[in-house]
Protein backbone atom coordinates (compact mmCIF):
# COMPACT_ATOMS: atom_id res chain seq x y z
CA UNK A 1 0.00 0.00 0.00
CA UNK A 2 1.15 3.53 -0.82
CA UNK A 3 0.60 6.40 1.62
CA UNK A 4 0.57 9.92 0.18
CA UNK A 5 0.96 12.94 2.46
CA UNK A 6 0.33 16.47 1.18
CA UNK A 7 0.98 19.55 3.30
CA UNK A 8 0.37 23.15 2.19
CA UNK A 9 -0.19 26.65 3.52
CA UNK A 10 -3.63 27.88 2.44
CA UNK A 11 -4.26 31.50 1.46
CA UNK A 12 -7.94 31.11 0.47
CA UNK A 13 -9.47 28.83 3.09
CA UNK A 14 -13.08 28.97 1.92
CA UNK A 15 -12.16 28.34 -1.72
CA UNK A 16 -9.71 25.59 -0.78
CA UNK A 17 -12.34 23.78 1.30
CA UNK A 18 -14.92 24.05 -1.46
CA UNK A 19 -12.59 22.62 -4.10
CA UNK A 20 -11.22 19.94 -1.76
CA UNK A 21 -14.67 18.34 -1.71
CA UNK A 22 -14.44 17.82 -5.48
CA UNK A 23 -11.74 15.21 -4.95
CA UNK A 24 -14.70 12.88 -4.41
CA UNK A 25 -14.12 12.22 -8.12
CA UNK A 26 -11.34 9.86 -6.97
CA UNK A 27 -14.01 7.27 -6.20
CA UNK A 28 -13.80 4.51 -8.74
CA UNK A 29 -10.19 5.24 -9.74
CA UNK A 30 -8.35 1.92 -10.16
CA UNK A 31 -6.26 1.19 -7.07
CA UNK A 32 -7.61 4.10 -5.03
CA UNK A 33 -8.39 3.23 -1.39
CA UNK A 34 -9.28 6.45 0.44
CA UNK A 35 -8.42 10.09 1.03
CA UNK A 36 -9.08 12.59 3.81
CA UNK A 37 -7.48 15.50 5.58
CA UNK A 38 -8.04 18.62 7.58
CA UNK A 39 -6.47 21.57 9.34
CA UNK A 40 -3.45 21.71 11.61
CA UNK A 41 -4.49 22.44 15.18
CA UNK A 42 -1.25 24.34 15.74
CA UNK A 43 -1.31 26.39 12.53
CA UNK A 44 -4.84 27.05 11.25
CA UNK A 45 -3.60 28.03 7.77
CA UNK A 46 -1.88 24.67 7.20
CA UNK A 47 -3.86 21.87 5.52
CA UNK A 48 -2.87 18.20 5.45
CA UNK A 49 -4.26 15.62 3.02
CA UNK A 50 -3.66 11.87 3.31
CA UNK A 51 -4.35 9.44 0.46
CA UNK A 52 -4.00 5.68 0.24
CA UNK A 53 -3.44 3.69 -2.96
CA UNK A 54 -2.99 -0.03 -3.49
CA UNK A 55 0.45 0.56 -4.99
CA UNK A 56 2.69 3.02 -6.80
CA UNK A 57 1.61 1.84 -10.26
CA UNK A 58 -2.05 2.78 -9.73
CA UNK A 59 -1.05 6.11 -8.17
CA UNK A 60 1.28 7.04 -11.02
CA UNK A 61 -1.35 6.07 -13.59
CA UNK A 62 -3.83 8.46 -11.96
CA UNK A 63 -1.21 11.23 -11.79
CA UNK A 64 -0.61 10.86 -15.53
CA UNK A 65 -4.32 10.86 -16.44
CA UNK A 66 -6.76 12.41 -14.00
CA UNK A 67 -4.85 14.48 -11.47
CA UNK A 68 -4.26 17.79 -13.25
CA UNK A 69 -7.89 18.75 -14.03
CA UNK A 70 -8.84 18.20 -10.37
CA UNK A 71 -5.79 20.02 -9.03
CA UNK A 72 -6.21 23.00 -11.37
CA UNK A 73 -9.36 24.14 -9.52
CA UNK A 74 -7.29 24.82 -6.36
CA UNK A 75 -4.56 26.75 -8.17
CA UNK A 76 -3.65 29.95 -6.35
CA UNK A 77 -5.41 28.93 -3.15
CA UNK A 78 -2.29 27.65 -1.39
CA UNK A 79 1.50 27.90 -1.33
CA UNK A 80 4.47 25.86 -0.08
CA UNK A 81 3.01 22.50 -1.10
CA UNK A 82 5.01 19.46 -0.02
CA UNK A 83 4.11 16.01 -1.31
CA UNK A 84 5.70 12.81 0.01
CA UNK A 85 5.06 9.15 -0.81
CA UNK A 86 5.62 6.35 1.69
CA UNK A 87 5.45 2.60 1.26
CA UNK A 88 3.47 0.77 3.93
CA UNK A 89 5.76 -1.16 6.31
CA UNK A 90 3.47 -2.27 9.14
CA UNK A 91 0.43 -1.43 11.27
CA UNK A 92 0.73 0.70 14.38
CA UNK A 93 -2.28 -1.13 15.79
CA UNK A 94 -3.42 -4.46 14.37
CA UNK A 95 -5.85 -4.54 11.50
CA UNK A 96 -5.10 -1.21 9.83
CA UNK A 97 -7.55 -0.11 7.17
CA UNK A 98 -7.46 3.38 5.58
CA UNK A 99 -10.87 4.35 6.96
CA UNK A 100 -11.39 7.88 8.30
CA UNK A 101 -15.12 7.73 9.00
CA UNK A 102 -14.82 7.07 12.76
CA UNK A 103 -11.78 9.30 13.39
CA UNK A 104 -11.77 12.95 14.46
CA UNK A 105 -8.04 13.57 14.68
CA UNK A 106 -4.93 12.33 12.89
CA UNK A 107 -1.55 12.59 14.56
CA UNK A 108 1.48 12.51 12.27
CA UNK A 109 5.18 12.15 12.98
CA UNK A 110 7.70 12.53 10.16
CA UNK A 111 11.23 11.37 10.93
CA UNK A 112 14.52 11.64 9.07
CA UNK A 113 16.57 8.75 10.43
CA UNK A 114 20.33 8.22 10.39
CA UNK A 115 21.21 5.59 7.80
CA UNK A 116 22.91 3.23 10.25
CA UNK A 117 19.99 3.49 12.70
CA UNK A 118 17.12 2.63 10.35
CA UNK A 119 16.70 -0.97 11.54
CA UNK A 120 16.83 0.06 15.20
CA UNK A 121 14.31 2.85 14.61
CA UNK A 122 11.82 0.47 12.98
CA UNK A 123 12.35 -2.12 15.73
CA UNK A 124 11.70 0.46 18.45
CA UNK A 125 8.53 1.57 16.66
CA UNK A 126 7.27 -2.00 16.87
CA UNK A 127 8.46 -2.82 20.40
CA UNK A 128 8.10 0.50 22.26
CA UNK A 129 5.88 3.00 20.46
CA UNK A 130 3.27 0.69 18.94
CA UNK A 131 2.20 -0.99 22.20
CA UNK A 132 2.03 2.37 23.98
CA UNK A 133 -0.07 3.96 21.26
CA UNK A 134 -2.30 0.91 20.84
CA UNK A 135 -3.06 1.02 24.56
CA UNK A 136 -3.94 4.73 24.60
CA UNK A 137 -7.66 5.59 25.02
CA UNK A 138 -9.24 6.72 21.77
CA UNK A 139 -6.45 5.46 19.51
CA UNK A 140 -8.14 3.62 16.62
CA UNK A 141 -5.38 2.50 14.26
CA UNK A 142 -2.25 3.67 12.53
CA UNK A 143 0.32 2.97 9.87
CA UNK A 144 4.11 3.12 9.65
CA UNK A 145 5.50 4.01 6.22
CA UNK A 146 8.97 4.42 4.70
CA UNK A 147 10.21 6.65 1.89
CA UNK A 148 13.54 6.75 0.09
CA UNK A 149 16.25 8.64 1.92
CA UNK A 150 15.57 7.06 5.35
CA UNK A 151 12.35 8.99 5.89
CA UNK A 152 9.49 7.55 7.90
CA UNK A 153 5.91 8.57 8.55
CA UNK A 154 3.73 7.43 11.43
CA UNK A 155 0.04 8.26 10.98
CA UNK A 156 -2.32 7.48 13.83
CA UNK A 157 -6.09 7.98 13.89
CA UNK A 158 -7.86 9.00 17.10
CA UNK A 159 -11.49 9.03 18.12
CA UNK A 160 -11.52 12.54 19.54
CA UNK A 161 -9.31 15.46 20.47
CA UNK A 162 -9.98 14.78 24.14
CA UNK A 163 -8.77 11.19 23.92
CA UNK A 164 -5.68 12.27 21.96
CA UNK A 165 -4.84 14.56 24.89
CA UNK A 166 -4.42 11.56 27.17
CA UNK A 167 -1.22 10.63 25.31
CA UNK A 168 0.72 13.00 27.58
CA UNK A 169 4.10 14.73 27.06
CA UNK A 170 5.69 12.99 30.07
CA UNK A 171 4.69 9.60 28.63
CA UNK A 172 6.19 10.56 25.27
CA UNK A 173 9.46 11.66 26.92
CA UNK A 174 9.72 8.38 28.83
CA UNK A 175 9.03 6.30 25.71
CA UNK A 176 11.46 8.37 23.67
CA UNK A 177 14.27 7.68 26.16
CA UNK A 178 13.46 3.97 26.17
CA UNK A 179 13.48 3.84 22.36
CA UNK A 180 16.74 5.87 22.14
CA UNK A 181 14.99 8.18 19.69
CA UNK A 182 17.69 10.86 19.94
CA UNK A 183 20.27 8.38 18.64
CA UNK A 184 18.08 7.34 15.71
CA UNK A 185 16.46 10.54 14.47
CA UNK A 186 18.23 13.40 12.72
CA UNK A 187 15.06 15.48 12.31
CA UNK A 188 11.50 15.11 13.54
CA UNK A 189 8.37 17.09 12.69
CA UNK A 190 4.84 16.40 13.79
CA UNK A 191 1.34 17.78 13.78
CA UNK A 192 -2.16 17.12 15.04
CA UNK A 193 -4.77 17.39 12.30
CA UNK A 194 -8.46 18.06 12.90
CA UNK A 195 -10.17 16.06 10.17
CA UNK A 196 -12.79 17.64 7.91
CA UNK A 197 -15.40 14.92 7.22
CA UNK A 198 -16.40 16.59 3.92
CA UNK A 199 -12.88 15.90 2.58
CA UNK A 200 -13.16 12.15 3.11
CA UNK A 201 -13.43 10.12 -0.06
Amino acid sequence: MLVKWIRCTVVDRRGFEREQRKWAALRGEPGFRSQSGGWSRGRPDVAHVFAFWENRVFHDSFMARGHDPLAAAQSGMFKDMQVKLFEYRFDVKTGFVPDFTDADVVRLAHSQVYEDRVDHFALMQQRVWNPAMAGSPGMLRGVFGEATGHEFLVLSMWQSSAERGKYRPESVARLSARAETENDVAALTGDVVQLEPSWTV
